[in-house]
């Protein structure tokens, strides 16, 4: 087992200058010009009993860039565990991974989170159907572009890796098995049209 920097930096060799001088502490215009064509991002969060990542998405740039160091990012309905939001009260680091649909490279942000209910700055982001009841803000303290070679091997975007739908139970028939529910499972057409209605 690694158990020191000393042990596992042995097994590696150094990182290259470029690795370490692409790490800005704001964001340019193409860390900016990423957030913009961004339907998702994931946000990673923790509190002192573990660590958690959350999926969040929307229109491409549904995430704000309110300025080079501050984003805005809109809490759209979910299931209301409010996991990455107890955390964010907890811990307020945040680290955040945006993705663009056929494009190999990432953007990481670093930064430091505020959730914001004030009403004017959630009315930025209604849409028809709501508001957000609130507006996480990241300052941001880490921003950079992250190579491309996780996603190539993982073939994320390539149509030769996505898989029917089928090759799962239904989520319901799913949740149905861990929880031991009784009742009828809801259909998958169920479901999507459950979430459709409230999107």
């Amino acid at each position: 087992m690694i158990e020191s920097v000393e042990a596992l930096r042995a097994l590696y060799p150094p990182a290259k200058e470029r690795a370490l001088k692409k790490q800005l502490v704001k964001l340019d215009e193409h860390c900016q010009r990423f957030i913009a064509l961004s339907p998702f991002v994931v946000l990673a969060s923790g509190n002192s009993s573990g660590l958690d990542a959350s999926p969040r998405g929307g229109a491409p740039g549904f995430v704000q860039v309110e300025d080079e160091c501050h984003l805005l990012i809109p809490d759209s309905p979910g299931n209301n565990r409010l996991d990455s939001l107890e955390n964010l009260i907890a811990r307020p680091e945040v680290g955040l991974l945006f993705m663009i649909p056929g494009i190999d490279e990432t953007l990481r942000v670093n930064g430091i989170a505020r959730l914001l209910a004030e009403p004017a700055l959630c009315a930025r982001f209604a849409d028809d159907k709501r508001a957000p009841r609130l507006v996480i803000r990241v300052e941001v303290r880490e921003a950079y572009l992250h190579c491309a070679k996780a996603l190539m091997r993982s073939g994320l975007w390539a149509k030769s890796s996505r898989q029917p739908r089928e090759v799962l139970p239904s989520m319901g028939q799913m949740i149905k098995d861990q929880t031991g529910d009784t009742a009828e499972p809801e259909t998958q057409a169920q479901m999507l049209a459950r979430y459709e209605a409230d999107l």
